[in-house]
Formats: C-alpha cells, structure tokens, sequence
C-alpha cells in the first residue's frame, strides 16, 4: 500500500475500490478510487479522507510517510461519506488535528457524526499557512453538494478539485500520462453525466473561478490525476456545462411482443437518413446511468413504450424519472410506442419530456403491431420534422 507522489512532500494516500460496481444508483464498471491527499510541511494537512471500509488501506500509506497522528490539520473538502467516512476512525489516531471545511461543511458533519470536533469553517479567499505552502479555499456550493468546496495550492500550482474533473476508475495509475486518455475522459464524461449535470450553471462559475489560478495539477477526489492533458478536461466541461450536442439521436425504448422496438427501428432509419449518429439503447439491456452518458451530448431523445395495466413499462418510468432529476437542457425529444387498447404510455412519456423543458415532436402511437406500410410512415413523418 505505498503512496504515490505528486510534488515533493505531496502524496496521494487515497484508496482504490476494485470491486465497486454500483454508485447509488449509478453503474461503476471500472470501480473507482477515493482520493485523499497527504501534505508534509512545517504543519502536516491531509487533504479529504476515504470510504470507511478503505481506512486501513489510507492509514497504511500515510504510515508509511509519518506518524498519522503528528497529523495537524484534514481539510474536508466535501462532506458524502465516500469521501468522510473515514473521520471518526482518522480522529482517534490523530485527536489533536483540525477539520477545515466549509460552512455548510461543518453543518453536514455536525449532522453525520454527531462528535463535537475542532473545526474552522472557511470562506472563499480564506487561506491556511502550512509553512512554505499555503492552501487557499474556494467555495464551490452545489458541484455537488451544497458544502463542496476546492483547495489551491498556488507554490505548486495544484488544484485539489474534488468532485470536480473526478472519474470512477480503479486502476494502479495515478496520473493521466499513465493511462488510456479515451476512457479517463469517457468515464469522466459518464461521472458528470450522473452526477454533475444538474448543477451545470455552479460548474460555469467553478469554471470561470478555476480560470484565473495557475494550475499544473488537478488531483481530483476520484479517479485519475489530471497533469498533461488538463486543457482537454476543462474543454469538455464547458462543453457539457453548456449542455452542448452533437447531432445525434438516442432512441431509448422498452417493448413487450417487439412492436415497440418496431417503431424504435423506423426512428432510427429517419434519424439515419437525416444525417444522425443513432444509438438503440433497448433499457432492457442497458442502464439507465450508460444512457445518460449518451444524452450528455444527444439533440434528440426518443423515449418509447407499450402500455402496460393504463401506464407505461416499469424501466421507461424509471429511466424518466432519472433523466428528469438529471435535468439535461436544450434537447429534442418525441414520444413513441404500441398499445393494445388504452394506449396512455405514449401521453404520458409526451407529459414527462415536457416537464423536463425540451421541445417534444408529435408523438407516434401505433395499435398492435405495425405493418410495413406504417413503419414507412412513420419514417417519412420523422423526416419530415427534422
């Protein structure tokens, strides 16, 4: 369990989860790593701790360096117990440290471990003097949470970014040098998707705060460390900040006797004639947190469904449920499916599209099975509205 470092008495003394494949809800095929940062100066800070279960594992590489409990200050960039989980046990070892943390970040942890800990609540602009090297604070309320916050590093021009620029990867590589650019940013892509999105208009104002430091670094509270292709990841998150699409189309759909998945294939040939780039996202054989790595950067979202007991199929309900609390702005969508007799799914999929602000096409409903005849309809019907 060694330590990585990042500068000269800086390390990474995190924890890698190998095993972890479902983040609340959210799918983690390539498990992940909990970040947490080891500062040696004239006062020792540790920068965030790590999940509960991975508290032996940080401890060991700390141990490594120094005595844990010499430990003066831990900087609590963000209250989510993958992240704190380890404070009660850190505590014990080293009683006599610090909690830096934000405002709010005192709150959530008051309300989490109910311990009556010395903490310092930091505002943006605040500074904490470890000798040679300062940390300085930048709120950053509601990337995710309401008490994230970042720390900057300016003698080494390092941003400990938290959530921020994270990824789920659990790899033995540190740095972004080291492994597959394609999947950092993929996974990083995924990360904002089913995290971040909602909170699009904070990361703007993170971003244009992020813009004015120096930064050579960017060691984020998850996954890789950022270094050689820091531009790239900024790029992308103004990108998707900005809720920008690319021309393509998602055609996500559940079907019961392939009628559904009839249609979703008439859809695709019109998206396909138009000149889109089309992904069939059958929510049977996909999950909802891999769909909305797509609609990141989709124009068009088709949701389509049978009707089943007067409503639409249990998967769609839920994939819409998960896309309206993720809260994508500026898309396309359109309402699709066969019914036997009632035929409410397609109106109430049309209803959800709509509450979440996109511009909703005229929806396709069909009566048991199409024919050929109907299927090529409906393609021409797509093309026409495009």
């Amino acid at each position: 369990m060694q330590p990585v470092r990042i500068a000269e008495n800086i390390y990474w003394v995190g924890g890698i989860d190998w095993d972890l494949r479902n983040f609340h809800g959210y799918l983690t095929q390539r498990g992940s790593t909990y970040n947490a940062y080891l500062v040696i100066d004239e006062k020792i800070a540790l920068l965030d701790t790590v999940k509960h279960y991975l508290f032996d594992e940080m401890i060991e590489r700390i141990s490594s360096i120094v005595d844990p409990s010499k430990i003066d200050y831990i900087v609590s960039n963000h209250v989510e117990m993958d992240h704190s989980g380890s404070l009660p046990m850190l505590k014990k070892i080293a009683p006599k440290a610090g909690i830096i943390t934000s405002p709010n970040g005192q709150k959530g942890l008051e309300r989490h471990f109910k311990e009556g800990w010395d903490y310092r609540a930091v505002k943006s602009g605040e500074v904490l003097a470890l000798g040679k090297r300062n940390l300085h604070f930048v709120l950053t309320p509601m990337v995710h949470w309401p008490d994230n916050m970042v720390s900057y590093m300016p003698e080494e021009k390092i941003l400990f970014s938290n959530d921020a620029f994270g990824q789920h990867i659990a790899t033995s590589e540190r740095f972004d040098h080291e492994y597959h650019l394609e999947i950092i940013i993929e996974e990083a892509k995924k990360y904002y998707a089913n995290i971040v999105l909602p909170y699009s208009e904070q990361v703007k104002k993170a971003l244009a705060a992020a813009s004015e430091l120096d930064i050579a670094t960017i060691a984020p509270s998850h996954g890789i460390i950022w270094q050689k292709n820091i531009a790239d990841i900024i790029a992308n998150y103004r990108t998707w900040s900005n809720n920008g699409t690319q021309k393509k189309a998602l055609i996500v759909y559940d079907t019961m006797w392939k009628s559904t998945e009839k249609i979703a294939h008439a859809i695709q040939s019109a998206f396909e004639l138009g000149g889109y780039n089309t992904r069939m996202l059958n929510l049977q054989h996909n999950h909802i947190s891999d769909i909305m790595t797509e609609v990141i950067d989709a124009e068009f979202i088709c949701v389509g469904s049978p009707t089943l007991n007067n409503n639409m199929m249990p998967n769609v309900a839920a994939f819409l449920t998960y896309l309206k609390g993720l809260a994508p702005k500026g898309r396309k969508a359109l309402a699709f499916g066969s019914y036997g007799w009632g035929g409410q799914s397609i109106g109430q999929i049309d209803e959800v599209l709509k509450s979440c602000g996109f511009e909703v096409l005229d929806g396709i409903k069909v009566n048991y099975v199409p024919g050929s005849d109907e299927l090529k309809n409906i393609t021409e019907k797509i093309g026409e509205m495009l």
